[in-house]
């Protein structure tokens, strides 16, 4: 059993993905330790990137800890962490550890044909790690993803006439595994039209979240009236607006509290929810916990228990 109190943490901080190919906005490499084993320790940093992250495993172990749980996985697995998702890794086992990894901003791999399913890998109501459970109960889809993953780091390394067109087909090709294997519905939701005539207004709410926001604004930035809104984006999204607006605000605090050196109140102001009575009850509604509860349990000062999940098969 670990738990955070085991897995000090240092600040978190925004990864600048430098894309190997501009065109393909992806970065893959392949990491080699063969360095001591150490665990989740000060030497594992929190980060995060808007760019969603594949892990696959060549040889020995790697844990991996996010905000939600603590997962090991070994040779064969993999895992996907979502757009800006914070997280940490650390080698497990004293010998050689090899693994891919994997950095894509998927949405530009959309085109004309295929942008009616843009929003199912958006992330605006589920984030993409939910989809961890098709890794780790699908072995066929597992063994799949990972090969794809392989191929793209092949076709990387070897930028052979029409690398960009392989990559370019199998990244589609791993959407498309994770569309059709996805039994829990995490990528469905709305079409894309009804997302398309929200843009403006999801758009507005990421722009001024230090702000006061209104529901008659949207109304009048999207042009309906205030019944037909909230009906309409409460049926899109699967939230109605103002819970919209307090889950984006949330996560942003999240973020706030691990990567600046801001006091409560400060992050309750970047974040436009002055009031710290009404911040503590949004905050503990989403998380459980208060504000500096959750930044002490996420810097190992709390000793929240975090099992240790078994590698896949």
């Amino acid at each position: 059993m670990k738990t955070v109190a085991d897995m000090p943490m240092e600040t978190a901080s925004e990864e600048e993905v430098i894309y190997q190919n501009p065109l393909l906005f992806l970065k893959i490499w392949e990491i080699c330790s063969d360095s001591p084993y150490h665990g989740l320790s000060d030497k594992c940093r929190w980060h995060y990137h808007k760019e969603v992250e594949f892990l696959a495993i060549i040889e020995g172990r790697l844990g991996i800890q996010t905000k939600h749980e603590y997962t090991v996985i070994g040779p064969g697995d993999l895992i996907i962490l979502g757009s800006s998702q914070l997280h940490r890794t650390a080698k497990l086992d004293p010998g050689l550890l090899r693994y891919i990894v994997f950095q894509v901003d998927l949405s530009q791999h959309f085109d004309q044909s295929t942008m009616p399913y843009l929003h199912c890998f958006s992330e605006l109501t589920q984030p993409l790690w939910k989809l961890n459970y098709i890794f780790r109960d699908n072995e066929s889809a597992r063994r799949e993803a990972y090969a794809l993953i392989m191929d793209i780091f092949e076709e990387s390394q070897s930028r052979m006439r029409g690398y960009e067109l392989a990559i370019s087909a199998s990244i589609k090709r791993l959407m498309l595994l994770l569309m059709r294997s996805d039994t829990e519905g995490v990528l469905g939701g709305a079409e894309e039209t009804e997302l398309i005539r929200l843009r403006p207004a999801l758009d507005y709410v990421d722009r001024h979240l230090s702000e006061k926001i209104a529901v008659e604004d949207m109304c009048g930035l999207l042009n309906l009236s205030y019944h037909y809104f909230i009906k309409y984006f409460k049926k899109v999204i699967g939230l109605s607006f103002v819970d919209y607006v307090n889950y984006k605000r949330v996560k942003k605090a999240e973020r706030l509290l691990l990567t600046r050196d801001l006091s409560i109140v400060e992050v309750g102001f970047e974040v436009g929810i002055p009031n710290m009575a009404q911040f503590y009850k949004l905050f503990k509604r989403h998380n459980h916990c208060s504000p500096k509860e959750f930044k002490q349990r996420m810097r190992g000062e709390a000793g929240v228990g975090v099992s240790e999940a078994a590698p896949q098969a």
